[in-house]
């Protein structure tokens, strides 16, 4: 667990956690099957029956819904000879459907919603030692927060709220739990889970990996530690909290201006971290503002007006104080492979995890959520999508990516120096690592 205090320090973190087909290969026993790890969306699984899996490394486990208001997890292994009861379509980042009853394709072992087996053929012969221990399915711990499915395949594990604690009561008031995806990418990428996460865990890179964006403003940010996790933000003026956070002012000359022109370009180039109606509130800023109005004004405006044009189409956002907005920042880091980027009416959300236990390669994902009226979210599926088929700023973000992993590989390569102001989320990333891992801690510079 570390603190703020405990990652201000400059410090260095060997290539081993990165390129290690050893490291790789532990991570398995000593962190994935040890933390929660977001697996999918609630509302994927409404109904009962409705059932999806996720695939961590050689683990697997299906989620199903066994009544309105109850979720069930198993490993998704059949206890007769080990084969998955449910395979992943060729091309799917994971299966997805409806059951009423789980049947093993090997020998026809079935079972129900709530794992236990219902059907063995022949079952004499195995004079009766076959007892619903034997034959019922594994279970896996799953709870649901912020609209998300959670698992952990250790059954001492303690309760998600307490893992959570406190970046979930820090981002409740966004009422996460109510937005839907615009859109859903995944990929296999050519690079360590932990060097495309860190790709987006700090903002020290955006002035020179997205130079675009300086024409809005500047982007210097801090990280914070809160035990397991950590979340980014960005400085801002002490009258407009809001920049703290997602819904961020342009910063030239005339606010009204350079805002609609950072919101088109966000959209056009990047799809993230915006809404079409955050688009064309900004858009009529020019029209319904002074040239001269503070820019203090120019948000409160755009902020206000984006709200009532969502509100008139049965859009309801929830109410986020400035100073909420200030301290909760711009995304958290949930230990170990999550990132949520939060905003009131969006929010832009990455993960990565191993791709078999190769350290060069991940399975890369990232979604883009926003507030529908009822029964207008569009219904969106999980797309593989080929790195020069993703928007623009997230192409930028992938050629670092690969490059990094090369990179770590040099034989001059003397470790990452992380900034000790920006950058701290790395380094609390690695120090929560080590603890599991027993391997790879920081070691000051110096």
């Amino acid at each position: 667990m570390t603190t703020t205090l405990d990652i201000a320090r400059p410090v260095t973190i060997g290539p081993e956690a990165y390129t290690s087909p050893d490291y790789a290969r532990a991570e398995q026993e000593r962190l994935w099957r040890k933390t929660w790890l977001q697996a999918g969306r609630v509302e994927d699984i409404p109904e009962v029956g409705n059932y999806i899996t996720y695939d961590i490394g050689p683990d697997s486990v299906i989620i199903v819904r066994t009544a309105p208001d109850s979720l069930r997890a198993y490993h998704n292994v059949c206890p007769h000879r080990g084969r998955r009861l449910i395979d992943t379509p060729a091309g799917a980042r994971n299966a997805r459907g409806t059951k009423a009853n789980f049947i093993c394709g090997f020998h026809g072992w079935t079972f129900d919603l709530h794992g236990k087996n219902t059907y063995v053929e022949h079952k004499d012969d195995w004079q009766g030692c076959l007892d619903e221990h034997r034959t019922s399915l594994g279970t896996v711990q799953v709870d649901e927060w912020g609209g998300w499915l959670w698992i952990n395949l250790d059954p001492d594990a303690g309760p998600l709220a307490d893992y959570l604690d406190p970046a979930a009561s820090l981002l409740e008031p966004y009422e996460l739990q109510n937005m839907r995806p615009r859109w859903r990418k995944w990929v296999v990428f050519e690079c360590n889970w932990k060097v495309a996460m860190e790709a987006f865990a700090e903002t020290y890179h955006v002035s020179t990996t997205h130079p675009e964006f300086n024409e809005f403003g500047q982007f210097r940010g801090w990280a914070r530690s809160h035990g397991l996790h950590t979340h980014i933000g960005y400085e801002a003026p002490k009258d407009i909290g809001e920049d703290a956070g997602k819904l961020r002012l342009g910063s030239g000359a005339d606010p009204r201006v350079s805002t609609a022109e950072m919101q088109v370009f966000t959209w056009e180039n990047a799809n993230t971290n915006t809404t079409m109606t955050l688009v064309d509130a900004a858009r009529r800023l020019v029209d319904e503002l002074p040239e001269d109005t503070p820019a203090a004004d120019v948000s409160k405006h755009w902020i206000q007006s984006a709200r009532a044009a969502d509100a008139a189409r049965g859009v309801v956002w929830p109410t986020v104080d400035p100073a909420h907005t200030a301290k909760a920042g711009t995304a958290w880091q949930i230990f170990p492979n999550f990132q949520i980027g939060q905003a009131v009416n969006n929010m832009l959300c990455y993960a990565a995890r191993p791709y078999g236990t190769d350290p060069d390669k991940c399975i890369f994902e990232a979604a883009v959520y926003e507030l529908y009226p009822a029964g207008e979210a569009p219904a969106t599926e999980w797309a593989y999508t080929e790195p020069n088929d993703w928007p623009p700023v997230l192409q930028q973000d992938f050629t670092n990516m690969a490059a990094v992993q090369q990179g770590m590989k040099n034989v001059g390569f003397r470790g990452t120096q992380p900034n000790p102001y920006m950058e701290r989320s790395i380094v609390s990333l690695h120090r929560n690592l080590a603890a599991y891992m027993g391997a790879g801690a920081p070691e000051p510079l110096g």
